[in-house]
């Protein structure tokens, strides 16, 4: 079952019109969010980081849309499905209302809420994770490359090149060809023992995991910094991981010639199931 404005309905249902902004303009925000252990975690991180798109997007918020609404109209979307399982990949979408061309008729929006199983109830990365740098195109260092909208078309044309190409994910570099990112979650790299991650500023995704990820860090006493990253960076540091909201952290085993360890790595991915099992994220 789906969520679309309030009303359950089945995920085969047409739900849009061809007219849909998102379809026809990527006129939309999402969050990702991760339901296990009975709650949304992280939720009041993600809950701010969607008003802040749409406000940078020129939305109407209705009053409605206060945590615990959002939030319900989530697990309103788990407690409808027929399967039981323990960990739910939940994503909500917020549109702007039909009308207009690239000037839009109205600021008012819809939402809609699905939810796909998981295969844990637990943080879960793969053994081996092979990467390459993605630099057929470049992401622009704005404020637009840190909101989670579906304006997606290079992380889409990046994601398909590195399962041609035999990779596990790419990674993406700015217009100043500075490291920013993964295709599909934030960069930290370890050298000499201190962790680093590109600035909000080199146009990487302001990541709720990214956002946990520092602050483990400062509580385990491990130095982390945020700047730029160049990509002869990737060929000498010790540790190469990604972090998103689903996986958690992914410790990158290889990047061209480079292979890379774990210890850091390993000391975060505790850190972060403590935190989350300690419920300080709920």
């Amino acid at each position: 079952m789906i969520n679309h404005n309030g009303a359950l309905t089945s995920p085969q249902s047409p739900v849009f019109t061809v007219q849909n902004r998102g379809l026809l303009f990527g006129d939309a925000v999402f969050e990702t969010l991760r339901y296990s252990q009975n709650h949304i975690h992280f939720w009041e991180d993600h809950y701010f980081r969607l008003m802040a798109a749409m406000r940078i997007f020129r939305m109407d918020i209705p009053m409605t849309f206060t945590p615990e609404f959002l939030e319900q109209e989530c697990l309103r979307v788990i407690e409808a499905q027929s399967e039981t399982v323990a960990a739910w990949r939940i994503r909500l979408t917020v549109y702007r209302k039909d009308g207009g061309a690239y000037l839009p008729n109205t600021r008012e929006v819809g939402y809609v809420v699905e939810a796909k199983p998981l295969d844990s109830e637990y943080y879960l990365a793969a053994d081996t994770y092979k990467v390459e740098l993605f630099n057929d195109y470049y992401l622009q260092k704005s404020m637009l490359s840190n909101l989670k909208s579906n304006n997606k078309a290079l992380q889409v044309i990046g994601s398909i090149f590195m399962q041609e190409q035999g990779f596990d994910n790419g990674i993406l570099v700015n217009d100043e060809k500075e490291v920013v990112e993964f295709l599909n979650g934030n960069l930290f790299i370890v050298e000499d023992g201190k962790l680093r991650t590109p600035p909000i500023t080199s146009g990487c995704l302001d990541g709720i995991m990214r956002k946990q990820i520092i602050r483990i860090a400062k509580k385990l006493e491990i130095s982390c910094v945020e700047e730029p990253i160049s990509p002869f960076d990737l060929q000498r540091v010790q540790e190469l991981f990604m972090t998103n909201a689903i996986v958690g952290i992914q410790p990158v085993s290889s990047y061209r010639r480079t292979t890379y360890e774990k210890h850091i790595t390993l000391k975060l991915q505790q850190g972060l199931f403590d935190w989350v099992n300690s419920s300080q994220d709920a």
